[in-house]
């Protein structure tokens, strides 16, 4: 058999053309992929712009399954947007990087991407190989990092402070940034409880657990030493609520009667058969429970099963006769934080359940919380790994997940400190800094590389601009203004929200009073035959003005029209005094105007 191989028709179409129209076509079609893959990602950039700083805007992600989200983290929102561009889906892949290394910044990390980004097309435009512009970037990163380190201050892990203030930073811009107060110490406390100040260089944030329980308030978010079990213990036959010095046992079993694999039915027609099940049933129970007591175990936590239940009344009988704690459902995502934790090892069967395999504590006891529910502290943990518990509370579903979020944020800027002892100011100073030291750096370079770096420095300015426009100011004017302070070397200068405000306008009744006509006053000349006689008449025309709260204002003006307003009440009593004269012939209008001119 032979086969034809023919080539495609595009093939066919292509040798018909000429080379130098090839190259043309193909240089067209790289021009436009880039142009997709730049137009995608600055899409990408805008869509969480908006969200960028204590001012950003918090936002509304509804999921597929109806579940709504609220926030103004970038890696959340990048996480529930769903692209199908290559491009955005790196942007996407860039703020996970982001959250997973530093935990916070992953805004700003996706608006900066996009402003890079933006900033290639018109080097593009200008002839410059992608290749060359990468290159330059890549130089460009590189002494930033270099200006980035000069301006950077010192930190003592042991000032508790500087560790407060860069937390309370990093919560400021989220939905509960008005409990800073109150989460921020809970995440310093808690990575400075697992680590060692003087030599640790590094965070295992797995060794703090935060635990989530709907109801009560933020302000009952605590740290606890130990353990927290947010289900309570099992009380359906009356076991203890308070163990001290507890031998803590993990179990992967089931404490209930076996089950075959397959769904079958068993036929009982006799009584004496149906006794002889269940006391089978109760024989099989008392006896795991014995040998669980043997071992000296009084608290003994179960870890979820799918395939039946893990434990009935009937073994919750057997364990409250001998005054064993039960605390059912634990997760299987949680057994290694808990074997860490307690210094215990999961146990796998009844048969392998040994002493050896327990954990102890100083206590073990059932609390109540403010909104009624119970809880399951485990305290005075001496043996195993280092490990805090922080149990987040909250009034709805999305606030508290806005709060482990934000829990997780600050640990991440903790666990950052920890692993460079260095922080720069924040509010745009580092990226204006490095936009100033680039430019000056751009001059320097030969070729194509100056245009590159200079086009690096200018994409910089996304942020403090973003920074401004989101707090409602003057972008250029504030970058401008930080532009000046660094030039004139205050490399520290940056935008602070909570401070900075717009400029009031220059004084006018317009911005003091709500200003409408209201009189009518007739001001000119009069002809009489041929002489030409001036005379001033001043006509008012009363439209219950002071009955509508209105102070009569009128500026006339010789040989004029006349202004005429009635300002709204407010006006001093010198001013009313003036306006409220029946003969206005001669009084001082000036006087008059120059009340209104000044604020209330």
């Amino acid at each position: 058999s032979f086969f034809v191989i023919s080539p495609p028709l595009h093939t066919h179409i292509m040798a018909d053309v000429p080379s130098a129209s090839r190259g043309r076509i193909e240089k067209e079609k790289q021009k436009d992929v880039r142009t997709s893959n730049i137009l995608a990602a600055q899409a990408v950039a805008d869509a969480v712009r908006t969200s960028l700083g204590p001012r950003g805007m918090d936002k509304m992600i509804k999921a597929p399954d109806g579940e709504v989200t609220i926030t103004n983290d970038g890696a959340t929102i990048m996480k529930q947007m769903k692209l199908v561009h290559p491009a955005g889906k790196m942007m996407v892949d860039l703020s996970k990087a982001q959250d997973i290394e530093a935990g916070d910044g992953t805004t700003s990390v996706v608006v900066l991407a996009g402003s890079l980004l933006g900033a290639c097309g018109p080097l593009f435009k200008k002839g410059i190989r992608p290749t060359v512009v990468a290159e330059s970037f890549q130089k460009a990163a590189i002494k930033g990092k270099e200006i980035l380190e000069a301006m950077a201050i010192p930190v003592n892990l042991n000032d508790r402070e500087s560790l407060l203030s860069s937390a309370s930073t990093s919560l400021g811009s989220k939905v509960v940034a008005q409990y800073t107060q109150i989460l921020s110490p809970i995440a310093v406390d808690a990575v400075l409880h697992i680590i060692n100040p003087e030599t640790d260089t590094n965070v295992d944030l797995r060794n703090i657990k935060v635990v989530t329980k709907l109801g009560g308030t933020i302000d009952d978010t605590e740290l606890v030493d130990g353990l927290i079990f947010p289900q309570g213990a099992a009380h359906v036959a009356g076991g203890p609520s308070k163990i001290v010095k507890p031998k803590i046992a993990l179990i992967q079993f089931c404490l209930s009667s076996p089950k075959s694999n397959i769904d079958n039915s068993v036929v009982l027609s006799d009584y004496r058969k149906m006794d002889r099940v269940l006391e089978e049933e109760r024989n099989y129970i008392r006896n795991m429970v014995q040998k669980i007591h043997k071992t000296g175990c009084n608290v003994v936590l179960i870890q979820k099963s799918i395939m039946r239940d893990a434990l009935n009344d009937l073994s919750l009988q057997y364990l409250a006769r001998l005054k064993i704690m039960v605390v059912k459902d634990i997760e299987r995502s949680d057994i290694e934080f808990i074997s860490n934790a307690l210094g215990l090892s999961p146990i796998a069967s009844i048969d392998s359940f040994t002493k050896e395999k327990l954990g102890s504590a100083d206590l073990a006891e059932e609390v109540a919380t403010s909104d009624g529910s119970h809880i399951i502290k485990v305290t005075g943990i001496s043996q195993g790994t280092k490990t805090v518990s922080i149990f987040c509370r909250a009034s709805n579903k999305l606030v508290l997940a806005e709060v482990e979020r934000c829990i997780h944020d600050a640990l991440c800027v903790v666990r950052s400190l920890v692993k460079k002892r260095f922080i720069i100011p924040g509010g745009g100073a580092p990226e204006i800094e490095m936009a100033l030291q680039l430019s000056k750096w751009s001059k320097t370079l030969p070729g194509m590389e100056s245009y590159c770096v200079r086009a690096y420095a200018d994409a910089l300015e996304i942020l403090p601009y973003t920074l401004a426009e989101n707090a409602g100011l003057s972008p250029i004017a504030i970058v401008t203004e930080l532009r000046n302070r660094h030039a004139e070397g205050d490399v520290y200068a940056g935008i602070d929200i909570k401070k900075v405000c717009p400029p009031p306008p220059s004084p006018s009744p317009l911005f003091y009073f709500i200003i409408f006509p209201s009189l009518f006053l007739q001001c000119g000349t009069k002809r009489k035959g041929t002489k030409r006689r001036q005379r001033e008449r001043e006509t008012v025309w009363e439209e219950s003005v002071w009955k509508r709260g209105g102070a009569p204002l009128l500026l006339a003006r010789p040989n004029k029209m006349p202004v005429v307003y009635s300002v709204m009440i407010g006006a001093t009593s010198k001013a009313r005094r003036l306006l409220n004269k029946t003969s206005l012939s001669t009084s001082p209008w000036s006087e008059a105007l120059s009340v209104f001119l000044h604020p209330l």
